[in-house]
């Protein structure tokens, strides 16, 4: 692995977790495994979601994606974590089929998170779910004003799919998102940077979409903040909401049942 060590704790072996997460049930499992006596280190891709977690005497913040197999397991010979949890985005496919692989190759105790969302797209009338991006062809969508929120990735899939709406994007506070926004071609202006607020009420988003005049929105069934975020905002505003299925059955273990698992080092 290449990334930035921000913060290094110096507990036993034996009581080590690392944790691959992101801005949202990163930091407080973080904290609930710190609090019970674990040492912890924290994997996160930028250093904005680095921001996000709290210090301590036995935290460890590495910056940086995982770019083999390899680095992998150099880092788990190197460090012998207990257990290695994975609460990544359930978009985040590479790194969870790398986590899974390796962790089976070297017999590394390992454990997911499940991140189901709080209720079942069909249960809200607003809610329309999507298999896949390309179903948005076949959709009546002329001249909509469509806010996507699905990540700055998937973007130009999106928008190959929707040639007949107006774009506008929310797309995270960092400077790759942003340029890949713009590599689209979506002028500056149809472009918001930001980043979910920690109370979720979502007031800046409904901003946004007032603004913008948006008539439809497009994010994804992340089963985390994000989502619950455009779930109200698209309730309170009375505005459809595509929700694009995850990509695969939720897996893993819920919340509860996994800090019951992992118990005390």
């Amino acid at each position: 692995m290449h990334g930035l060590r921000l913060h290094q704790g110096g507990a036993a072996a034996g009581g080590r977790i690392w944790l691959f997460a992101g801005t949202a049930e990163g930091p407080p499992l973080a904290a609930t495994l710190l609090e019970r006596g674990w040492s912890v280190r924290v994997s996160v891709v930028t250093a904005a979601a680095a921001r996000a977690y709290r210090p301590h005497p036995n935290l460890e913040l590495q910056v940086g994606a995982i770019g083999s197999d390899a680095a992998l397991e150099q880092q788990l010979r190197a460090w012998r974590p207990l257990w290695l949890v994975d609460a990544t985005h359930p978009f985040a496919l590479q790194i969870t089929a790398r986590l899974e692989r390796v962790c089976q190759q070297r017999q590394q105790p390992w454990l997911q998170l499940d991140r189901r969302a709080s209720s079942s797209p069909d249960a809200d009338p607003l809610v329309q779910p999507l298999h896949n991006l390309a179903s948005l062809k076949a959709m009546a969508l002329s001249e909509e004003r469509l806010l996507l929120a699905i990540g700055a990735r998937q973007l130009p899939h999106a928008l190959a799919a929707t040639p007949q709406c107006h774009h506008y994007a929310r797309v995270l506070d960092q400077p790759g998102s942003l340029q890949a926004a713009l590599a689209c071609g979506l002028p500056d202006h149809h472009i918001a940077c930001l980043r979910p607020t920690a109370s979720g009420d979502g007031q800046l988003e409904e901003a946004l979409c007032r603004r913008w005049r948006i008539s439809r929105v497009l994010c994804r069934q992340g089963g985390g903040r994000s989502e619950r975020l455009w779930r109200q905002v698209c309730q309170r505003l009375g505005l459809p909401l595509l929700l694009l299925r995850r990509p695969q059955p939720a897996a893993g273990l819920p919340l509860a049942a996994l800090l019951e698992k992992l118990g005390h080092p």
